[in-house]
């Protein structure tokens, strides 16, 4: 995200002008664009005008438009955002209370205004505006027959592709049906990596399956780069990192960002950091269940007696449309910090973010048991 202007107090008003440059800028722009706030942005509105002899034209107008934020909706296959709100800009084509939806896109420039910046909002812009602080990663989850490519930025992972191809089984005559038809899938999976693999954003790509699929996905990889010379992947084989995972499916992502090779490679990440922190809560919550929490009651009283080391929160929760509630949490976030507790605001976009929000959202490994904690009430 490309920040221009910057004009601020924290925990006061003030307005940021904003260019989104990739996919991961649209995931931040709705997580720091809530319901109160205003946005201002160019845009086109349908404008109905009549003529003299009373026939009646309608004209598409481009204009600026600056709206105070009543919802928003993000499509992250297309990464659009759409902004829904009232009017407050005089203007002679929409007047003041009118509805509109901005639609903010990567390289369109908006204005966003807030009446406070709470320190969750000034980290949202912070991580958006550092670029030391992406480091992206593709995953290839492969089984015989089926693959998927995902790409994991900082906040953010998309499903870039799916490939499938029906395999006969490794038996008798069919065999050289077999290798035709795995050759045909390793094809369709190569087409895939070179539409979507820049190697100027992603640090490495990871190849994961059961078997020995990954290893023949691989070397017929690396044969083909050679014999067609593509010289991308020619010069960055030392970045394709081989894994096991259970299964093709998203559910073994998880799993294949665990392993201590993928770890080491991404360990400066967000996404990392919040697979690292959930994995220890989880572990916790095995071995030693007085030490471990989950619930909005049982973290706040967890909290009230000082007992929060680790605190493990989802970006959903900021986003709720009763600013009382969002504010509750801000507070609740700051109030942990200050107390000398680790947060991790995880992203419900990442796998991780998923299986949070799966335990109600809120979790929190304690710096010390808490038994008596199961006897209240969720």
């Amino acid at each position: 995200m490309k920040l221009v202007r910057r004009d601020l107090v924290p925990n006061g008003p003030g307005g940021v002008n904003l260019v989104p440059e990739e996919d991961d800028d649209m995931w931040h722009a709705y997580n720091l664009i809530s319901a109160g706030d205003t946005v201002k942005a160019a845009t086109v509105r349908k404008v109905i005008r009549e003529m003299g002899s009373g026939e009646r034209k309608s004209d598409r107008v481009r204009l600026k438009l600056e709206i105070k934020v009543e919802g928003t909706d993000y499509d992250k296959e297309g990464s659009v955002l759409r902004i829904r709100g009232k009017n407050v800009l005089e203007s002679e084509h929409v007047k003041i209370g009118q509805f509109h939806t901005l639609v903010i896109e990567p390289h369109r420039p908006f204005l966003l205004k807030k009446d406070i910046w709470d320190s969750v909002a000034l980290d949202i812009l912070h991580q958006a505006c550092d670029p030391a602080a992406s480091a992206d990663l593709a995953v290839f989850l492969m089984q015989e027959g089926l693959a998927h490519l995902f790409l994991i930025g900082k906040s953010i992972t998309t499903t870039r592709a799916r490939i499938e191809t029906a395999i006969p089984r490794k038996h008798g005559p069919a065999i050289a049906g077999y290798e035709l038809a795995l050759k045909k899938f390793f094809e369709n999976v190569l087409q895939a990596f070179l539409k979507h693999i820049d190697f100027k954003v992603v640090r490495c790509v990871v190849i994961a399956s059961p078997g020995f699929t990954k290893d023949q996905f691989r070397d017929y990889l690396l044969l083909e780069a050679e014999r067609r010379e593509l010289r991308p992947i020619i010069e960055n084989k030392s970045r394709l990192i081989l894994a096991h995972s259970n299964s093709g499916y998203k559910h073994s992502l998880k799993e294949v960002l665990d392993a201590p090779t993928v770890m080491s490679l991404i360990k400066d990440t967000k996404a990392a950091q919040e697979v690292r922190a959930l994995k220890d809560f989880f572990t916790m919550l095995s071995n030693d269940t007085a030490r471990a929490c989950y619930g909005p009651k049982h973290v706040e009283v967890a909290h009230e007696r000082m007992a929060i080391q680790t605190l493990l929160i989802t970006d959903g929760l900021f986003r709720n449309s009763d600013i009382a509630t969002r504010q509750k949490y801000v507070k609740f976030v700051e109030s942990v910090k200050d107390s000398g507790g680790t947060v991790h605001i995880f992203s419900s976009m990442h796998v991780s973010g998923e299986q949070l929000a799966q335990l109600t959202g809120v979790a929190a490994i304690l710096r010390f048991p808490l038994p008596d904690l199961e006897d209240i009430e969720m």
